[in-house]
């Protein structure tokens, strides 16, 4: 949970994360969030709303996990 943790903490700074975390927004059926890698295969989807920071961690998981059809 460490990586998880340090995403999270990054984030809430709103500090940029490191490009090793793919941080994209996400389009369709997520519209608005976005997703980043905290590992290989494991994923967080978020949104942070407005001048106030309101992160909020959707999902975690792997690729399949999230977005199996």
């Amino acid at each position: 949970m460490d990586l998880l943790e340090e995403v999270l903490q990054t984030l809430l700074e709103e500090k940029p994360l490191d490009k090793k975390h793919l941080d994209h927004a996400l389009t369709g059926n997520y519209i608005g969030f976005r997703e980043c890698h905290i590992g290989p295969d494991w994923l967080l989807i978020y949104k942070i709303n407005g001048n106030l920071v309101i992160l909020t961690a959707t999902r975690t998981g792997s690729h399949s996990d999230l977005f199996k059809k």
